[in-house]
């Protein structure tokens, strides 16, 4: 059984959010600053404002376990 509390599948679920914020959707419960603060704590890359998609591509390399 999987762990919620596992890196990599906090970064799947992450990955989702981001895809639908990088699209401009918004969710009302996280800011965009919050999730890639969550991005940042499992990548160890830090992010600006606004890069959705180099946070999805990051994580990305992370689940198949480059990073």
């Amino acid at each position: 059984m999987l762990k919620p509390s596992d890196p990599k599948v906090q970064a799947i679920f992450l990955k989702g959010h981001l895809k639908l914020m990088s699209l401009g959707m918004k969710n009302s419960k996280m800011s965009g600053k919050q999730m890639l603060a969550l991005a940042t704590n499992i990548t160890g890359q830090n992010y600006k404002r606004g890069q959705y998609i180099k946070a999805l591509q990051d994580l990305e390399i992370f689940t198949k376990g480059g990073i």
